[in-house]
């Protein structure tokens, strides 16, 4: 797996290449931790484009990095999800909890299409 950041705006887009495992969730885990409890980034977009599969270990990170970004009063959103990653987060009820978007460009504006069916 490969994790880079990059900025957009007022927000900071975290780029995975590759699945997140119970072996290399600890990567992105330090990753989104930086961001959200060190510098405090307002916005965290995950860009989950070439992530094909994601096991339970790298839910609970997406899950931790949630809660750390509701106590902060900070931003998290997910987009580029293949059909494996909604499976799993829709079998686990998470799709209505995370903010879900299709593209960068929605997540950044942080408008929800209403066709998705995903609540914000």
């Amino acid at each position: 797996m490969n994790i880079t950041t990059r900025p957009s705006g007022l927000a900071t887009i975290v780029d995975v290449d590759g699945d997140i495992t119970l072996y290399n969730s600890p990567d992105l885990r330090k990753t989104l931790m930086e961001l959200l409890k060190v510098q405090k980034v307002p916005r965290v977009i995950v860009n989950l484009t070439n992530v094909k599969y994601i096991d339970s270990a790298g839910v609970a990170c997406l899950v931790e990095a949630l809660k750390v970004s509701r106590e902060s009063k900070l931003g998290l959103a997910l987009f580029g999800l293949s059909r494996v990653a909604r499976e799993v987060l829709e079998l686990t009820r998470l799709i209505k909890v995370f903010e879900v978007y299709g593209t960068e460009e929605e997540a950044v504006r942080g408008v929800q299409p209403v066709s998705s069916g995903a609540a914000a």
